[in-house]
């Protein structure tokens, strides 16, 4: 038999699937071992997907000042902001102890973000959520929360020590719910059948009603100025995320305080980290809290002049500040306090969004603006964490509105951060 002869093109079809067999066992063939490590399961619902936000370098502000300004996006979370970590606390917490149970109405007394927090992840847990909110809030607001399905109640800003304060209220509708849940037990029992049980109350001289559905299972008012769930979600959440993100090699944290529960719950877990980790506050117009951390007296710049007004909150930040201190405040471990005002909280915001493409709320701009003055108090070369709360998507009507900014005398007009005193 013949000798078989190979062809220059057999030869050549030899080579090269030998040079693809030699090239994928070769060293330089993907690592399987990484790509199965870096794989990330996915994330089990909507309360597994809430935290482990990213931690950002803010480049215009870190390039400004000469320091590493971190921004830890909170506007990521599911329910847009930082208050979903304070929602889920909350709610877990009551129901483990009792005090709520499926079916049952989450109510509160809050600006917007708590509020919209709430009633994104209530029907997750199988609850309802009630909310009160004072008038002057986003009216954006007021839609995003009807949306998600929660009730809404809009009554006129008061001080805290009136009765039908926004907070005050969100207390009774819990009670109201647990009485309304009460009756409807007994009537099962008395008669075998469900009744429909209606809250008539009165808000702003006018009397409203609130149909509760026959198997309400109760009210649970969330409480989060004094509910200690809400330190809670920070020091075991957000403080060491933080931590981890950047391996621990940071020199101080800034943050702004409504409830207070961020601040407390990260400044805490930072320092008891390591101590040398300087906390501070940045306080808007209106709040009492920045001379409470320098003074160690709660009062206003308004009160020192004597021209305090019958709203305090002479500011167009919505959910930080405060005259007075809340449970969640007192846990805070500060090394001092700065002062922000509108005016840079809105500058900041502009100047971020045209050199970081970063849509900021009125919160997380004043935070901004301390992450800021802080570089400029300890000085280049330091790593400086602050929040940024949540998105503008929520402020369009007041704080990211033209015609709304220039009635109160606040319209931008800084090309960089001079308004900081940074040219």
């Amino acid at each position: 038999m013949a000798p078989v002869r190979t062809t220059g093109a057999i030869v050549a079809a030899a080579a090269i699937s030998l040079a693809v067999l030699s090239y994928l066992f070769s060293s330089k063939k993907p690592n399987l071992a990484l790509l199965k490590k870096k794989k990330k399961k996915p994330r089990n619902g909507l309360i597994d997907a809430i935290g482990n936000t990213p931690l950002i370098r803010i480049n215009s502000l870190s390039d400004a000042t000469g320091c590493e300004i971190l921004g830890k996006c909170e506007f990521l979370n599911p329910g847009g902001s930082v208050k979903d970590r304070v929602a889920v606390k909350i709610i877990e917490e009551a129901l483990e102890s009792g005090k709520l149970a499926q079916g049952g109405i989450v109510t509160e007394g809050s600006a917007g973000s708590t509020a919209i927090s709430l009633a994104t992840v209530a029907p997750a847990y199988g609850c309802k959520c009630h909310v009160v909110i004072p008038d002057d809030a986003a009216i954006e607001k007021s839609q995003i929360i009807e949306s998600l399905g929660a009730t809404v109640e809009r009554v006129r800003p008061v001080s805290i020590t009136h009765r039908d304060h926004f907070v005050n209220i969100a207390r009774r509708r819990a009670q109201e719910a647990n009485e309304a849940a009460s009756k409807h037990r007994k009537a099962d029992q008395m008669n075998g059948e469900s009744v429909e049980q209606t809250i008539d109350y009165t808000t702003g001289g006018e009397k409203q009603s609130s149909a509760l559905p026959h198997n309400c299972k109760g009210g649970f008012f969330a409480d989060q100025f004094e509910n200690l769930a809400n330190f809670r979600a920070h020091y075991e959440g957000t403080g060491p995320e933080i931590w981890d993100q950047t391996a621990g090699s940071l020199d101080a944290f800034v943050v702004a305080a409504g409830t207070g529960g961020t601040v407390a719950g990260v400044s805490r877990f930072l320092q008891e980290k390591n101590p040398n980790i300087k906390c501070f506050l940045i306080d808007p117009p209106g709040s009492g809290l920045f001379n409470k951390v320098t003074r160690g007296v709660m009062y206003t710049r308004e009160e020192a002049e004597g021209q305090r007004l019958k709203n305090p909150f002479d500011t167009i930040t919505e959910g930080i500040g405060i005259t007075r201190l809340t449970q969640n405040f007192m846990m805070a471990k500060l090394d001092g306090a700065v002062r922000g005002t509108d005016l840079e909280a809105v500058e900041m915001s502009r100047f971020l969004l045209k050199n970081d493409g970063l849509f900021l709320g009125s919160s997380s701009a004043m935070n901004c603006v301390g992450a800021v003055r802080v570089a400029q108090s300890i000085g280049p070369g330091h790593t400086i964490v602050t929040i940024l709360c949540d998105s503008g998507m929520r402020h369009l009507s007041k704080f990211c509105n033209a015609e709304y900014l220039s009635q109160h005398g606040l319209m931008p007009k800084a090309t960089g951060l001079e308004f900081l005193g940074i040219r």
